[in-house]
């Protein structure tokens, strides 16, 4: 463990603690997610998000920030996903519910998404993971993937996000292999389904807050696909 790996724990813990030691601050938090909510969901998956990332990159290149990564455009991006992502929660959250209510065994389940945990709340939550992770996700997760390649083709520079996107040639140049058969057949399945069946188990108020943790997960698991990535096109050489 290096000496900027013991500085980031202080800064991680620094910045939590208030929530666990003041009850004012936890509920000023609150407030802010009940007033504020696509406010709040930018400036989380904005921080979370982009942190996550940085350990990928820490643990490819073993730094958290090097010329060219740009972290600020990533954070700013990260915090219009985030709102997109939150906006999506909140449908998803109402109309799959509300779908599955036409169907005998599952009359209540509506209800049950707003009490505490039940059988009937699990059973609501993964199918709400379910739709949200095999409709909304490889969207997400395409265009994610293309704002990366476009930050990094300019440098990490800032700039870059007022220039026009080349989507078509991004795309046709992305590693669809990688995307596929990794991001999408095994992260999907095997990771997101089960962490946001977990996450629209939690109270309404801890969702948003929880999936852009799960944002942090993203930054690692995106930086095992480049990885991988890296090592098919070296074992090709």
């Amino acid at each position: 463990m290096k000496k900027n790996d013991l500085l980031v724990i202080l800064i991680v813990l620094v910045c939590l603690l208030p929530f666990f030691i003041f009850d004012s601050v936890y509920q000023l938090y609150c407030k802010a997610n009940a007033d504020l909510p696509l406010i709040m969901a930018f400036i989380k998956f904005g921080i979370l998000a982009t942190f996550g990332e940085m350990l990928g990159l820490r643990i490819k290149s073993g730094v958290y920030n090097k010329a060219g990564f740009g972290i600020l455009p990533r954070a700013i991006v990260w915090g219009f996903l985030g709102m997109w992502i939150a906006i999506a929660m909140s449908v998803f959250r109402g109309g799959v519910p509300a779908f599955l209510e036409q169907f005998t065994p599952f009359e209540g389940v509506s209800c049950a998404m707003s009490e505490g945990f039940s059988g009937m709340k699990l059973v609501g939550a993964f199918f709400i993971s379910l739709m949200m992770n095999t409709s909304f996700a490889p969207v997400f997760m395409t265009l994610h993937k293309i704002s990366d390649i476009h930050i990094l083709e300019n440098g990490g520079k800032v700039s870059c996000l007022f220039k026009k996107f080349p989507l078509g040639r991004i795309i046709s140049t992305m590693d669809w292999k990688t995307q596929w058969n990794f991001v999408f057949k095994k992260t999907i399945p095997f990771f997101w389904i089960p962490a946001h069946t977990l996450t629209f188990c939690l109270p309404k108020d801890l969702q948003v807050l929880f999936a852009a943790l799960c944002g942090v997960a993203l930054g690692l698991i995106l930086s095992i696909a480049s990885s991988k990535n890296s090592s098919d096109v070296s074992s090709k050489k």
